[in-house]
């Protein structure tokens, strides 16, 4: 396994390497990051400044508060980054994660603002897997996002 993991957003015009897999992998659910992602939570984990490198692209930053910024891509508007201002590191959002897999969520922070059916999601019934299945098939061949790898261009030349 790779001692390094990469990830971006959705449409391939930020993406970044880490090294190793983000510290303190969590779920929070207060009601700035439900905002900020559009979400009932925001799974987030941290990696210190010196094991973070972007690898294309510049994210775009919004101020949430007076203490933290908020990357994101202004192409997509796909979330990626939490980063307190005086820290020495950021949080990546684990979803934009190439492998998410990795960054299993560890603990639950913001319970306060946590939505009163979340812990009830898992038992909500199923979409059958051939409905999903085909929808998937039919985005897949039409698709304009960027693939769980890194690329050395994107989008295809021939797109």
């Amino acid at each position: 396994m790779s001692t390094y993991l990469s990830g971006g957003c959705q449409c391939g015009a930020v993406r970044y390497r880490i090294r190793g897999v983000p510290t303190n992998p969590h779920l929070c659910h207060c009601r700035m990051c439900q905002k900020a992602s559009g979400n009932y939570a925001l799974p987030l984990g941290f990696v210190a400044h010196q094991d973070f490198e972007l690898t294309r692209g510049t994210p775009a930053w919004f101020h949430s508060s007076g203490l933290v910024r908020r990357g994101f891509c202004a192409a997509c508007g796909t979330p990626l980054f939490f980063e307190p201002l005086d820290g020495d590191g950021l949080n990546v959002t684990l979803g934009a994660l190439d492998e998410p897999e990795r960054a299993k969520p560890a603990l639950q922070s913001g319970q306060d603002s946590r939505l009163s059916f979340f812990h009830a999601l898992a038992d909500l019934p199923e979409e059958a897997a051939t409905v999903s299945a085909d929808w998937m098939a039919a985005v897949a061949r039409k698709t304009h996002q960027h693939p769980d790898h890194d690329t050395a261009a994107w989008p295809p030349k021939d797109d």
